[in-house]
């Protein structure tokens, strides 16, 4: 594998990409860690929840808007990390496998919930807010093996 001249076009384009896939993640684990903690995405997250093999004992210790707010923690520490990563480059594998949870975990929703795939004129269709996850985990897989821009 070549490795570009840190002046040349292609990797100002490449660290282009990188950065604009960290700071779009930053952005969108954030947010999304922050809605956790309103009552709307509580119930929103909750069939999804309580039909994984996983985590469906949470709600037998916790109940449902704590275990959204954990949720929430968890996603926003991991978002904070991301920009931590800017300035501890050895954080990067760490913050890379976190995200990889998150997001397979994310992902495995559409295997265990209930009806959330149909199928409409002959195609399968699910809510696709989820699917955005394959990105992000493309990016964490990415995170665990970069070296330094």
């Amino acid at each position: 594998m070549q490795v570009a001249n840190k002046n040349s076009r292609s990797y100002v384009i490449s660290s282009a990409g990188y950065y604009i896939s960290l700071f779009g993640s930053f952005l969108i684990l954030l947010w999304v860690g922050i809605f956790k903690f309103t009552p709307t995405e509580a119930q929103a997250i909750k069939p999804l929840i309580e039909n994984h093999p996983m985590t469906s004992w949470m709600y037998d210790v916790n109940r449902v808007q704590t275990v959204s707010n954990i949720i929430g923690i968890i996603e926003i520490i991991v978002a904070l990390l991301i920009l931590l990563t800017l300035k501890f480059e050895k954080l990067k594998k760490y913050v890379g496998v976190s995200m990889c949870v998150i997001f397979l975990m994310t992902l495995s929703y559409l295997f265990t919930t209930p009806n959330i795939w149909s199928i409409i004129d002959g195609v399968p269709h699910t809510d696709f807010f989820i699917l955005k996850d394959l990105m992000y985990l493309g990016f964490a897989v990415q995170l665990m093996v970069s070296r330094k821009l």
